[in-house]
């Protein structure tokens, strides 16, 4: 396995010189060194945040002669960076492998990193199980910058604020993020503070149902079926010249279910409404198993159905650090004028 796995990472590192040299030039010093799931060892994947890498497994341990192959390689390829390795292989995806005291406190320490010239916090550890920005929607924050000068944006299921953070630095006029975990917004305003932005940006926490409906016209009740529904941020209508919406595979709460095989169009429509006309509406879906051209159909149905035809649309495809043989990359990002 040592000998296998420095080879495939030898492969990985060398498929991606010149895009490392563009990222580099880009300001960008995060990026995937491997993605195991094509690059010869599923369930493995190795990510640069400035400082630090990041190793995680999510099918089985890494042997200690394997972590050990993985430390030399890296240290070779990358002097002076400080790696840390979670192993996420149990059910529940969350980190099994404990640190010695003093290195918990260093995977726990904030460092600083850049993307497309804007400025992040990452902990190799912290109270929750996934890195602070996911490196795949790398494509989608590119384009939002791309889009975002002079126009209002919102950013739905904005985690630690990723989208909406790169938006006001690229000259947005106006940035609302929605999320309903207090934990994750709190990374994003430090994200914002890190950064020398033009604009306030707001943070609301609220249910995306909640908000959207609200953002849409189209009203959220406090009771439903004479249940009272917990409390959540009163909102006025308002629309957006750019949308973007980012949901988990699966959420149940009071306000609705968010299932992105089964129903992303309970989440699509409100998102559409809250999008001007003439406007743009980014989408994310990352199952796997959801047909790509069968998503952008079932989409595009529900724009019709609601009165809102999609105008144009367009793939927005991940970076070649997370490369897809097939032409399927599990993440689906589609940008819709409407």
């Amino acid at each position: 396995m040592p000998a296998n796995l420095t080879a495939a990472l030898a492969r990985a590192l060398e498929a991606r010189r010149d895009l490392l040299a563009r990222l580099a030039s880009d300001h960008t010093d995060a990026f995937r060194l491997f993605h195991g799931t094509v690059e010869g060892h599923p369930g493995l994947t190795v990510d640069r945040y400035g400082s630090i890498i990041l190793v995680q497994s999510f099918h089985d341990p890494l042997s200690p002669a394997a972590l050990e192959a993985l430390e030399a390689f890296y240290a070779d390829a990358f002097p002076g960076l400080d790696l840390f390795y979670n192993d996420r292989s149990h059910a529940n995806s969350r980190i099994a492998n404990p640190l010695p005291p003093e290195r918990q406190l260093e995977a726990e320490t904030r460092r600083e990193f850049s993307e497309l010239g804007v400025k992040y916090w990452v902990q190799a550890r912290h109270a929750g199980q996934d890195p602070w920005l996911f490196l795949d929607l790398r494509a989608a924050r590119r384009r939002v910058m791309a889009e975002a000068a002079g126009k209002s944006v919102l950013n739905v299921f904005a985690y630690t604020c990723g989208v909406g953070v790169a938006a006001a630095k690229a000259g947005a006029s106006h940035v609302v993020n929605v999320d309903f975990a207090e934990s994750s917004l709190a990374v994003g305003k430090d994200n914002a503070r890190l950064n020398d932005l033009p604009i306030r940006v707001r943070f609301v926490k609220s249910d995306a149902f909640a908000a959207l409906r609200q953002l849409a016209g189209i009203g959220q009740p406090k009771m439903v079926r004479g249940k009272r529904l917990p409390p959540f941020p009163e909102l006025a209508p308002h629309q957006f010249d750019v949308v973007f919406l980012d949901p988990p595979r699966y959420a149940k709460s009071a306000f609705g279910v968010v299932d992105l095989i089964n129903d992303y169009p309970a989440l699509f429509k409100p998102a559409l409404l809250c999008t001007k006309p003439g406007g743009t509406l980014i989408c994310c879906n990352n199952v796997a198993q959801v047909d790509r051209d069968a998503w952008a159909e079932q989409l595009t149905r529900s724009a019709a159905k609601a009165g809102r035809p999609i105008r144009a649309m367009e793939w927005i495809t991940p970076e070649e650090d997370f490369p897809s043989p097939d032409g399927k990359p599990p993440l689906k990002i589609l940008l819709m004028r409407v």
